[in-house]
């Protein structure tokens, strides 16, 4: 997982804003070598012992409602490009025409759906991605075009890495399905409210990268899976009553 020269970044990438954290990555050139190895050796052991449980969901899911087992949407990666992401899937068929902001007790989701997204199941299947070389196990979630397009310069720079199946964010936004619970338009008030919230520490990620923060960044996710809770410095964390307040 080597960068690209300055140059060979996009257009759009070659900013005074992202430069800093180009910098900083540029300085780490061996511990993103490495990142790139435990990524390759963990995602394929991963996916050898874990291949029952993927046969027994997707079994689920297709007893469960139609449609396929993955869900392939078009999401952002490294340098701006766009892949498909495997997901398993958790909702009926084509609730992707909607927003793309799921809420908590979403209509969209079905039955199977509801377990396996309480557990981060459907997110299992990323593996695949992680393999592929698409994604990475931490860094910025994937996104959709639809707010990538909408990010400030800065926002930027979190492109610099592949997407990640976990991150600092996502771990101290789990319930962002409850904060937007009740929000007549979810998509501006995630990219108003929510969005400068995770990049706030989608940043400081960056600023702090190490393979050793992103192993423990992945314990860390495991504990919030299993209920721990965790919280954060950003001066709008407490965001429920604020969105409450500008959106309802």
């Amino acid at each position: 997982m080597m960068l690209r020269k300055w140059e060979q970044l996009p257009p759009e990438m070659q900013t005074e804003e992202v430069r800093k954290y180009y910098d900083i990555l540029k300085k780490k050139q061996v511990s993103l070598f490495f990142k790139r190895v435990f990524d390759i050796v963990v995602s394929a052991v991963l996916l050898i012992l874990l291949s029952p449980v993927f046969l027994i969901l997707a079994l689920a899911i297709k007893m469960d409602s139609k449609g396929p087992v993955f869900y392939r949407q078009v999401r952002v990666t490294q340098y701006n490009e766009k892949f498909r992401i495997f997901k398993f899937r958790s909702m009926c068929q084509g609730a992707d025409k909607g927003s793309q902001v799921t809420v908590n007790r979403d209509a969209r989701v079905t039955r199977v759906g509801r377990v396996i997204r309480g557990c981060r199941l459907d997110e299992i299947s990323q593996l695949i991605d992680v393999l592929r070389g698409t994604m990475t196990f931490v860094a910025v979630r994937a996104e959709v075009p639809k707010y990538t397009e909408q990010y400030t310069k800065e926002m930027m720079a979190t492109l610099l890495l592949p997407a990640g199946v976990t991150s600092l964010a996502s771990i101290l936004y789990k319930d962002e399905a409850k904060l937007l619970e009740g929000v007549e338009d979810t998509d501006r008030v995630y990219v108003e409210q929510i969005l400068p919230g995770k990049m706030y520490y989608n940043l400081k990620q960056i600023e702090d990268f190490s393979l050793w923060n992103d192993i423990k960044l992945m314990f860390m996710t495991v504990f919030s899976v299993l209920g721990k809770e965790y919280t954060g410095d950003y001066e709008t964390a407490d965001i429920k009553e604020k969105i409450g307040s500008d959106s309802l």
